[in-house]
Formats: structure tokens, sequence, C-alpha cells
């Protein structure tokens, strides 16, 4: 059984369910609204929505004939709390690279120059 984590990257590794988000990161929308500038059929935006839902991203909700869909905001905070982690370790990489090169510049870079060939 998959983790929500990998549920989530799943639901987001198809561009047109991540431009569905996009879509309903400005506010609610029917799945009629949804679907208009896809030029697919509307039981693929369906599945589309169905996978979203399944992976917490998105709630639908049903007043009167209107489908309403709406963007659940948890499931991209533990997206956003996961990635943060290996942000820190790449900034704190990239710190010390550009501590390593600054280092190199102000030596002239006599310490690690390469030998001509002969």
């Amino acid at each position: 059984m998959p983790d929500d984590l990998s549920t989530t990257f799943a639901a987001l590794a198809d561009p047109t369910r991540r431009a569905i988000l996009a879509r309903l990161s400005s506010g609610e929308l029917s799945v009629k609204e949804l679907a208009e500038p896809f030029s697919i059929a509307a039981p693929s935006i369906t599945k589309h929505l169905k996978v979203l839902e399944r992976a917490g991203l998105i709630r639908r909700s049903r007043i009167a004939q209107r489908r309403p869909c709406h963007l659940e905001g948890a499931p991209l905070r533990e997206v956003a709390v996961w990635v943060e982690q290996y942000r820190r370790s790449w900034e704190h990489s990239m710190n010390r690279l550009d501590d390593y090169l600054g280092q190199m510049e102000a030596t002239g870079g006599e310490k690690h120059a390469r030998r001509k060939k002969r």
C-alpha cells in the first residue's frame, strides 16, 4: 500500500492534473468549468479528478446540479515539508561551493591549477 506522499507525487506526475490544480488555486470551479480548456473527453477529465480526489488534493461536492471542486492544501504542504529538508541540504552544499570558489578566486586558483601539457 503506497504512502500518502507517494500517492500525491503520482497524482502530480501528470501535466493535466497539475493544470487542473493550478486552475483550482484561484478558487472553486465546477467539473464543466475545469474541463473547458482541455481538448480531452469528459470521461478523461473525470478520471483525472478521481486520481486527484484519491490523493486528497481536491474535494468534490454536490450542490443541486452543480459539482464544485475545491483544492485541498494538506497534501501539498506535506510535499513542501519533504522538499524543504532537501532544499536546506542543497543550499548548504551550494554555500560550501561558493565559499570554496571564493577562496580559489582569492588565491588566484594556484592551488588547483591544471598543469600544462608538454
